[in-house]
């Protein structure tokens, strides 16, 4: 196993800034990249579910890949995710990523045609990492969206061996048990990310030093609240302020809206309008929109997000 420098702290999901009409609207994306640098966010995470990568074409990621990698310009690592169904196009958006410059690839699962088994899946991985073998992989593993449903521990157990630039997991599953597990693999020898944003605090009692999240974009002070108190061991404020973090992702669940057209509409709402989702996912009409703003504005997220930093 190649050895790499292992990743800390927040790494915000990036969005894809759209017009309205659906086309890509890159210019948004250096006022993006500075203000996640502002928000003491250490890492960007492109073309993965936040950022609609199945959603977009295999030329409109390269675009977001290289408009994510110029805007950075050095300041923070770059991760892109160039996972498909098609493993051609996957290879394909490999090697165009560390040509582009990105620090990082990460690929999730097919998810129509889905691997059968654990070296099966290591296989479709390990044929994406070799086309850029100088760069970390990580493995994005997230079940509910991919079908994909896999012994992470039996993937790094056989992915080891044949990924030699394996750098570890972009865990996105509600399994402690199996993340701690992972994290914990061979006394630590892999980086496994965790991703469920909501799970945090749970996340940093098994040892989490690093999470990739999509609220992390409008919310990265309410989490680095945490891991602050967390630190010092200070475990009642460390709830209080997760709690923040479940209320708002409660807002934006199913109760105003699918969950990233909310997320989106919520960055319009702080200044970034990173415009509407793609079809099948729908955008918020104006009366849902308004509904959730004040939703946002009772609970105080607005507020919280000024005071935390």
């Amino acid at each position: 196993m190649t050895k790499h420098t292992k990743l800390e702290g927040l790494i915000a999901a990036g969005f894809t800034p759209q017009h309205p009409d659906g086309s890509l609207n890159l210019a948004l994306v250096p006022a993006l990249v500075d203000h996640l640098i502002g928000q003491g966010v250490t890492g960007i995470y492109a073309c993965g579910s936040t950022g609609e990568g199945p959603l977009l074409s295999s030329d409109e990621r390269r675009q977001v890949a290289e408009a994510y990698i110029e805007a950075s310009a050095g300041r923070l690592p770059v991760a892109v995710q160039v996972g498909h169904n098609s493993l051609a196009e996957s290879c394909a958006l490999a090697r165009h990523a560390a040509e582009a410059g990105a620090d990082i690839i990460s690929a999730l699962s097919p998810s129509y045609f889905q691997p059968a088994d654990v070296q099966n899946l290591v296989d479709c991985m390990a044929e994406i990492a070799e086309q850029a073998p100088q760069l970390p992989f990580y493995y994005y593993h997230i079940p509910r969206l991919t079908g994909t449903d896999m012994s992470m521990v039996a993937f790094l157990e056989a992915g080891g061996g044949v990924i030699p630039n394996l750098a570890g997991i972009k865990y996105s599953d509600f399994k402690l048990f199996e993340y701690q597990d992972c994290l914990h693999f061979q006394d630590g020898a892999y980086d496994i990310l965790w991703g469920c944003d909501e799970m945090l605090l749970s996340a940093l009692a098994t040892g989490a030093r690093a999470a990739v999240g999509s609220t992390y974009n409008m919310a990265a002070p309410i989490y680095l609240e945490v891991m602050r108190h967390f630190a010092a061991g200070h475990m009642e404020a460390a709830q209080q302020a997760m709690l923040r973090s479940v209320q708002y992702v409660n807002a934006c669940n199913g109760r105003h809206g699918a969950a990233l057209t909310c997320l989106k509409a919520t960055m319009a709402m702080i200044g970034l309008d990173c415009g509407p989702t793609r079809m099948p996912l729908r955008p918020l009409d104006p009366d849902a929109f308004s509904a959730l703003q004040h939703d946002l504005e009772q609970r105080g997220f607005f507020d919280w997000i000024q005071a935390s930093q």
